[in-house]
């Protein structure tokens, strides 16, 4: 069973090879006359080959000098005394010595609006432009050469047919018939006046080289782009006043070797120069054209003349055309009228014209982004994709850029200095259209027939012409002079004017001519009757001779008969071992694709498997280096958990032990609270509280200070945990007093032993301690200023810096007793104030009301001193 391969998209046939050599598009600079009205010049020309560019006054003053005088080179400059024929010789005349041998052309002309390019390609009268002159030179060079009309014949796929003769005059006849009026004899007699005398007679070209063994017919067609839709000129359409049908636009095709054509297009066949201009000019009349402030007839299309020269070998006889489709050799000149780019600022373009000079510059636009794409492959080795079809104008061209033929361009500029900014553009373009490069075209393959066939047909047909004419046979081309000689053989006729009745002398010489005329008759008639009976004999010796030649040919007819049955019977054995041939061919050709489907299978399995394996092997290094980075998390990861698990519990240790502590401190100041009360008599005030025993660093826990530096080292939030202080101990703090700080004038200062004072924290400091206290002063609810002493430690970070993690806040407030007290104190009755404060510490409700405050986790020590803050009691 046969399995269908793959949907790919098929490969196209390879397009015949073109040369490797390859020539730069041919770039020519025609300048125009400056006009009467203009006074100042804007281009000058140096050389044949360069000009130069002068900015005007006006633009270096608004410009600011940015416009310099430039130099552009070209393949040759016209200046404005060049002639037209002048022209002709050095940019058309090679393009149509290459269309006669069988190679294509494109020649097109560019510039701005108003600078001559329709003037150029088509001329005025007297002056013929370029494309009148190409017939003109086609024509002139073909001459004997033409094969009759409707001997080649154009399909609907851009090819070329060709028929014999008596097919050629059927199509004529009928064609003919179709016509609604007559052809006239003479295409000279119909030409319009505008038109006529293009060139003269002097000024005519030929080719060199013309292939007399050849036949060749001239074809035209005309066609316009106007708003990047085709429209053919040469269309037939029927004329209706009531409801005119718009043109229909026609489309692009490609045929089987890859050219692009117009589909639908009529082709013209011509025979002369006159012909082919009178096609064009009908055509020329349909042309759009509008009048605008820079041209009174600004062309609004792009114009192509396509000239299509078909050609074709003689037989071996040289005498009639080789009736073989693949001899055919079609090549073809298109001339190119491009409209000129304009601003519609200046044309002051309105409406319907704004829009077509929008069409207008976006197809010249699209044809110089084709070009500078073309020249970036070729220069830098690139393979960006041409846009061609973005512009009916590149994709109907795109095969000549292609290296289909050799391209040539001719700028025309205007000198004008209002015309100079679009004349610098038009030259950029100019400048950058020589660096592309077209590959030369191969030449056509020559006939293997011998050269010279026409020349000895020739020959032959007179050599039988002239032995006829011995033989007294007269050839079909002497007969009017065999007639014209017998009317002068006879004797001339005397004067018949009778001018008397009594006359005897005019009618006897009358009837003595006419019966010399009669004797002369019947000596001719006697000598054509002995001519007839001579032609009679020898008609009859020749009719013997084809009987016996008859009697022989029925013999050999026996013989062939024969020898046909022996040939029918090897034909049908030939047959039989062709048909037993085929079968073999069809299983080899189902053995071969059952092949190539399995090779294909196997070759699509073994790649298929390659990648998967690739894939195996890419997912199970990905699966090592995911397992390696996972690892390494998971190790960073429990080494910080472990880190931060022996801080907390540390942390945790040492606040319980600060909490028992401090109870045990309290209960003793109860207890000893208590006993005292108990004592017979007024005690001795107590003396001032001092601090009680710390544990040493070797009773106590230490605390492990975390490894991994916080996550935000200096935002972190206050640690929930109160402990006593240990600032009194071997550690160095960073004093971090800021110098907006107030003395308060306290009795209980905070002192720090072993500290650096500083007023701003800085890193060298910082390296050097390892705790950190900060001074913070603000205003309480009562108006009063409150310190707090913000404390942390010095963390070393990973990449060698220091971090601080706040673990502390100790708030000093200074509160002032005002109210007086409610019960008996046990001071009561003296008056000294010093007295009356050691009384108010010896009363037992006061001293029981007092009490250190102490947050719970604070690391401070029993050196710090602290300032006692009255509970308040409950109402």
């Amino acid at each position: 069973m046969n399995r269908q391969a793959k949907g790919k998209t098929p490969r196209r046939p390879p397009k015949k090879p073109s040369s490797n050599q390859k020539d730069p598009v041919g770039v020519y600079c025609r300048v125009r006359p400056l006009g009467v009205e203009d006074e100042e010049c804007c281009i000058e020309v140096i050389s044949s080959t360069t000009i130069q560019l002068h900015a005007p006054e006006g633009f270096k003053t608004n410009r600011n000098g940015e416009y310099k005088e430039t130099q552009y080179s070209f393949k040759k400059v016209f200046g404005v005394s060049i002639s037209q024929i002048e022209l002709f010789e050095h940019v058309a005349k090679p393009l149509v010595d290459d269309l006669i041998h069988g190679k294509n052309g494109l020649l097109f002309t560019y510039g701005v609006t108003g600078s001559g390019k329709t003037f150029t390609m088509t001329g005025s009268p007297g002056q013929g432009g370029l494309l009148p002159r190409s017939l003109d030179m086609i024509f002139k060079s073909l001459a004997s050469y033409q094969a009759k009309r409707y001997v080649f014949k154009t399909d609907d796929k851009n090819g070329m047919e060709v028929q014999n003769e008596v097919d050629a005059l059927l199509e004529r006849q009928r064609r003919e018939n179709n016509l609604p009026a007559p052809k006239t004899t003479s295409s000279r007699q119909k030409l319009d006046p505008e038109i006529a005398d293009m060139i003269r007679q002097e000024e005519a070209y030929e080719a060199d080289g013309v292939d007399e063994d050849s036949s060749y017919s001239v074809f035209v067609s005309y066609i316009e782009i106007y708003n990047n839709y085709i429209y053919d000129l040469l269309e037939e359409t029927q004329e209706d006043a009531i409801k005119p049908k718009p043109p229909q636009s026609k489309i692009l095709r490609e045929d089987q070797n890859h050219n692009m054509y117009v589909a639908g297009c009529m082709e013209v066949e011509v025979k002369s120069a006159e012909e082919a201009f009178q096609v064009f000019w009908k055509g020329q009349k349909k042309r759009k054209v509008a009048n605008t402030r820079l041209n009174r007839e600004s062309s609004r299309s792009h114009s192509v003349l396509i000239i299509k020269l078909a050609q074709a070998p003689l037989d071996a006889d040289g005498d009639n055309i080789l009736q073989d489709k693949n001899q055919v050799t079609v090549s073809q000149l298109c001339l190119v009228d491009l409209a000129g780019s304009e601003r519609t600022g200046r044309t002051g373009a309105e409406g319907t014209r704004i829009r077509e000079a929008g069409n207008i510059n976006q197809s010249l636009l699209n044809l110089r982004t084709c070009i500078e794409i073309l020249r970036e492959n070729q220069m830098c080795g690139t393979n960006r994709m041409v846009p061609y079809r973005d512009s009916k104008v590149t994709h109907l061209f795109k095969n000549y850029f292609d290296g289909e033929g050799k391209v040539r361009m001719v700028v025309c500029v205007n000198p004008k200095a209002d015309d100079y900014e679009e004349t610098l553009l038009v030259m950029r373009f100019a400048e950058l259209t020589q660096e592309v490069e077209v590959a030369r075209p191969v030449d056509r393959p020559i006939c293997g027939f011998t050269p010279g066939r026409r020349h000895r047909n020739q020959v032959f047909k007179e050599e039988l012409s002239r032995k006829l004419e011995e033989r007294g046979g007269p050839t079909d081309r002497d007969v009017p002079t065999v007639l014209s000689h017998m009317m002068h053989s006879l004797p001339p006729l005397p004067s018949c004017e009778l001018t008397d009745p009594h006359d005897d002398i005019t009618l006897p010489r009358l009837i003595e001519a006419l019966q010399n005329r009669y004797r002369v008759r019947q000596m001719m008639i006697d000598e054509y009757n002995q001519a007839a009976n001579m032609m009679r004999s020898m008609l009859q010796d020749l009719d013997s001779n084809f009987n016996s030649k008859d009697n022989f040919i029925h013999e050999q007819n026996g013989k062939l008969i024969e020898k046909d049955k022996i040939i029918q019977n090897n034909k049908a054995e030939i047959e039989r071992l062709e048909k037993r041939t085929k079968m073999q061919e069809h299983k080899i050709d189902i053995l071969q694709k059952t092949t190539k489907i399995y090779e294909d299978d196997k070759r699509s399995l073994r790649q298929e498997l390659e990648t998967r394996e690739q894939r195996l092997q890419r997912e199970q290094s990905e699966k090592r280096r995911m397992e390696q980075r996972m690892h390494g998390v998971v190790t960073d990861t429990q080494y910080k958990w472990e880190k931060e698990c022996d801080r907390r519990v540390n942390a945790m240790q040492l606040e319980m032990q600060n909490k028992l502590w401090v109870k045990d401190e309290k209960l003793k100041q109860l207890k000893a609270i208590v006993t005292e009360s108990k004592t017979p008599g007024r005690p001795d005030p107590p003396p001032r509280q001092t601090q009680p025993k710390r544990p040493s660093r070797e009773e106590r826990t230490p605390a492990k200070r975390s490894a991994s530096p916080s996550p935000v080292p200096t935002a972190t939030p206050v640690r929930p945990l109160h402990r006593r202080s240990r600032s009194a101990g071997g550690e160095k703090w960073v004093d971090h007093k800021p110098s907006s700080s107030l003395d308060l004038g306290t009795v209980l200062q905070p002192v720090i032993p072993n500290a650096i004072q500083v007023s701003a924290p800085s890193e060298k400091a910082l390296s050097k301690c390892d705790r950190y206290v900060l001074t913070h002063q603000e205003v309480a609810s009562d108006g009063e200023i409150q310190t707090k002493l913000i404390k942390g430690e010095v963390i070393k970070t990973r990449g060698g810096g220091q971090a601080v993690q706040f673990t502390d806040i100790e708030t000093l407030r200074q509160q002032l007793t005002t109210a007086p007290s409610r019960k008996r104190r046990s001071s009561e009755g003296k008056a000294a104030n010093g007295d009356q404060a050691d009384g108010a510490w010896t009363d037992v409700e006061t001293r029981c009301s007092v009490a250190m405050e102490m947050r719970a986790g604070s690391k401070m020590g029993p050196g710090y001193e602290h300032h006692g803050i009255t509970k308040r009691r409950k109402p």
